[in-house]
């Protein structure tokens, strides 16, 4: 069996983070952080994750959309083509807060897949697991 899979964790709530590293770690999972889009899109290279799990909302300057579109380019010049087939999970609360509903959608928020905050322990290490086993 070859190293765990790298899991990026973007998201700038500390309790959110924590949970959602102690449930990947605890899964077999490697699990890097960041607490920004910024920061995020900075430790991509860096950590070359096998998986990204995104929040939209953030507090500082570029939002998960933003994150997502950059990530996702279809540009091949684009700085982060090597990881346009990178799997990224999207959490969010938007919908508890809101009215806006969204899907994953190739122009407006080229993700994989979509959980609602808090997270499910069980259904979170599905879900993760699914999509790292996805042909990508």
């Amino acid at each position: 069996m070859g190293p765990s899979p790298t899991v990026l964790i973007i998201e700038d709530d500390p309790d959110y983070r924590a949970v959602l590293q102690e449930i990947l770690q605890a899964g077999g999972y490697r699990v890097e952080t960041a607490t920004t889009g910024q920061e995020g899109l900075t430790r991509v290279p860096l950590v070359r994750p096998d998986l990204i799990i995104l929040d939209v909302m953030m507090e500082k300057t570029i939002s998960g959309f933003e994150v997502a579109k950059r990530l996702k380019s279809r540009d091949p010049g684009s700085e982060y083509a090597a990881f346009a087939r990178t799997p990224i999970l999207i959490l969010t609360a938007i919908h508890q807060t809101t009215f806006f509903r969204f899907q994953p959608d190739d122009d407006y928020l080229p993700v994989e897949d979509f959980m609602e905050k808090p997270p499910d322990r069980k259904e979170l290490l599905s879900r993760v697991g699914h999509l790292l086993a996805r042909p990508h």
